[in-house]
């Protein structure tokens, strides 16, 4: 019988397959119309206290090589994304902040998006940011569920 805990653990790398064959998937790959628009994960962020040991995991998994710490995604190890993105892992920054995997789909308008995401009820968390020459990024949480953006 598996524990809870290490049960949790074992499902990390099936989401993160879920999410990134998500991210790589064409329009032309889903199920339902949506008017030749599809959402773009441009970088996807884990938090967790196991850096490492998690992108040694990600690199066995799937033959992709993990940078060494990038300052400016705190301090996350990345790696390339097919679909143009990239996957970040980091540590926590905070001691209350707390393991998370968090998608930060493209926006054309960053300052649009967070404001509709607002309208519909979400907590504003980082409001858009920039990131000298990399973009500029938000977080909000809706449902208990925290949710980035990204402009280029």
């Amino acid at each position: 019988m598996t524990s809870p805990k290490l049960g949790s653990i074992l499902a990390i790398p099936a989401l993160l397959f879920a999410v990134c064959a998500f991210a790589t998937q064409s329009a032309d790959d889903t199920q339902e119309p949506n008017k030749g628009e599809s959402m773009l994960v441009q970088y996807l962020e884990i938090v967790t206290p196991n850096v490492d040991e998690t992108c040694s995991a990600l690199e066995k998994m799937h033959g992709v090589p993990f940078s060494t710490p990038v300052a400016e995604f705190g301090n996350a190890r990345t790696a390339a994304l097919k679909s143009g993105g990239m996957i970040g892992v980091r540590a926590p920054m905070r001691e209350d902040e707390h393991p998370v995997v968090r998608p930060y789909v493209l926006v054309d308008d960053i300052e649009v998006a967070f404001e509709a995401a607002r309208a519909a009820g979400a907590e504003a968390a980082l409001p858009p940011i920039e990131i000298p020459g990399r973009g500029k990024f938000a977080i909000y949480i809706l449902g208990g569920i925290q949710h980035g953006l990204w402009q280029n």
